[in-house]
């Protein structure tokens, strides 16, 4: 006798324990990142404990902030038992270097938004220094 708490499970099921909407999952599916799983009789999908490991592993991914094809890239080394772990060590350190990047990205945002607030006396007057920089021209304004 099946325990219903096991596999296969329906899409509804495989939703809920990953806390993913069944679209994304099917999303996932036309993109090839998840497999296609096997069909019931009526044509209900039908997924096994695999596919909850690699959703799980897909979501984590996304998570962390990885893109659909570095996801793409390291499933297709674990799909073909073709890494090492230096390789995804390799891998890891190149999203945390794109990561930094965009953090500095962001810190110079932040302080060119804090220097045109800083300008601004927050008075009800009309004139607004903000509004002002945001409509010179980049190559003009002191500001990001």
């Amino acid at each position: 006798m099946k325990n219903p708490e096991f596999f296969p499970i329906g899409i509804g099921a495989l939703s809920a324990r990953t806390d993913c909407k069944i679209e994304t999952i099917r999303y996932y599916e036309r993109q090839g990142l998840l497999p296609d799983p096997p069909r019931s009789a009526g044509g209900h999908r039908l997924y096994k404990e695999d596919h909850l490991k690699r959703l799980t592993f897909i979501r984590r991914c996304r998570k962390l902030g990885f893109t659909m094809a570095q996801i793409r890239q390291l499933l297709g080394l674990v799909d073909e038992h073709q890494y090492s772990c230096e390789d995804i060590k390799a891998l890891t350190m190149d999203h945390v270097a794109e990561i930094r990047q965009k953090i500095d990205h962001l810190e110079r945002l932040e302080q060119a938004l804090l220097q045109m607030a800083a300008e601004c006396s927050g008075g009800s007057i009309p004139a607004c220094p903000v509004i002002d920089a945001l409509y010179r021209p980049l190559e003009e304004s002191r500001h990001a």
